[in-house]
């Protein structure tokens, strides 16, 4: 039998604060995954284990689409395109005049969804605030060399100004803000 948490009045879909807690989940799960090929599996099956990242963190922008989506359909949707392009180039490791294509997307992805977040008080403005400061650092690899001269102070920084949103809705969800009210201030 399926709660009422997750079906209110049979209409099929997940409450925001049930959508915002998957959402904190499978972005922990992407970074343990992501930090797992990265650094404890090296060589070719840690190449290969690219695959398990990248879709928690498509699992993540499809679930922070859906909790925005009623408050406004066009900005959540650039944001899940520009993050899924990154996403789909990331492991390509496709440097095309130093720029690493992937994470510039991810950082425009990190903008747009911090935008959002802070905007529709779906979490605090702080934590909205804190992943577009991540989107910033994310575009410093619009240029490799500058990149690699503040590493891995930029990945850092990058990671708690995602970490903090996503948090923030494992553990509260999204806020009780009322979902009439986050919609007219989107609109």
């Amino acid at each position: 039998m399926v709660s009422a948490e997750v079906m209110p009045g049979g209409n099929g879909r997940m409450r925001p604060g049930v959508l915002a807690r998957f959402a904190g989940a499978f972005y922990l799960l992407a970074v343990a995954a992501a930090v797992t090929e990265e650094f404890l599996i090296p060589g070719r099956l840690g190449r290969a284990g690219f695959a398990m990242p990248v879709a928690c963190y498509a699992t993540v922008m499809f679930l922070l689409y859906s909790l925005l989506r009623p408050l406004n359909r066009t900005l959540p949707l650039l944001a899940v395109v520009s993050g899924l392009a990154g996403l789909a180039l990331e492991p390509l490791r496709w440097h095309p005049g130093g720029v690493n294509v992937a994470m510039v997307l991810h950082g425009v992805y990190c903008l747009q969804m911090g935008f959002l977040l802070a905007r529709t008080r779906v979490s605090p403005i702080l934590a909205g605030a804190a992943m577009m400061a991540a989107g910033v650092v994310w575009l410093g690899y619009i240029s490799i060399s500058f990149a690699q001269a503040i590493a891995p102070w930029n990945t850092a920084l990058g990671l708690i100004g995602e970490s903090l949103p996503m948090l923030w809705l494992l553990v509260m969800g999204a806020s009780g803000t009322q979902r009439s009210e986050q919609a007219e201030v989107v609109q």
